[in-house]
C-alpha cells in the first residue's frame, strides 16, 4: 500500500460518497487509476465495505449505553444467536477482564433498557454505563500512522 492508497482510503472515510472525479483530482491521477486502486484494495479486503452514518437521535434512539456481561463458555452457542437478532446491538465484542462481552447499544428510552438487561440476565452477570456525551464520535483509522516493523 502506497502514500496514493493512504490517501484514497482517507478520503473514502471522510465521505465513501466522494465522486470518483473528486477522489481522482485529489491523488492526481485519472479516474480510471483511481477505479483500479480502490477495486484492488476491495478485492485485498482493506476496503471491508461502505457505511451510511446515522443520527440516532432522530431516529428516536435517545439513550446509548455500554453493557458488560458475563458470559460462560458453555453459554456461547446461545448467546450469539440471541445477540445478533437483537437490533438495538449496535455491537457486541468478546473481551477480556471481569466480563467476557462489551455491548454497545441504543434504546429510545432507559425502560426499554431495562427490559433488555432483563433478557441478558439469563446469560450472566452486567453492568451498565448510560453515555452522556460522546467526545469522539466514531472516525475512520489513520493510515498514515508508521507501526512499528517486526522483525
Amino acid at each position: 500500500m502506497d502514500k496514493i492508497d493512504k490517501k484514497l482510503i482517507t478520503l473514502l472515510q471522510q465521505d465513501a460518497r466522494m465522486p470518483l472525479k473528486a477522489l481522482a483530482e485529489n491523488v492526481f491521477l485519472s479516474s480510471p487509476a483511481v477505479s483500479a486502486r480502490i477495486e484492488r484494495l476491495e478485492k485485498e479486503q482493506i476496503i471491508e465495505g461502505y457505511e451510511v452514518k446515522v443520527n440516532k437521535l432522530k431516529l428516536g434512539y435517545h439513550i446509548t449505553a455500554f453493557i458488560n456481561l458475563e458470559v460462560a463458555p458453555v453459554q456461547k452457542p446461545d448467546f450469539y444467536p440471541f445477540i445478533k437478532s437483537c437490533h438495538n446491538v449496535v455491537e457486541c465484542n468478546c473481551v477480556t477482564g471481569n466480563y467476557s462481552m462489551l455491548l454497545k447499544v441504543v434504546f429510545p428510552s432507559t425502560m426499554e433498557l431495562d427490559t433488555f438487561i432483563g433478557q441478558l440476565q439469563k446469560f450472566g452477570r452486567t453492568s451498565t454505563q448510560i453515555v452522556f456525551s460522546t467526545p469522539v464520535e466514531p472516525r475512520g483509522i489513520d493510515v498514515n500512522v508508521e507501526l512499528p516493523v517486526n522483525d
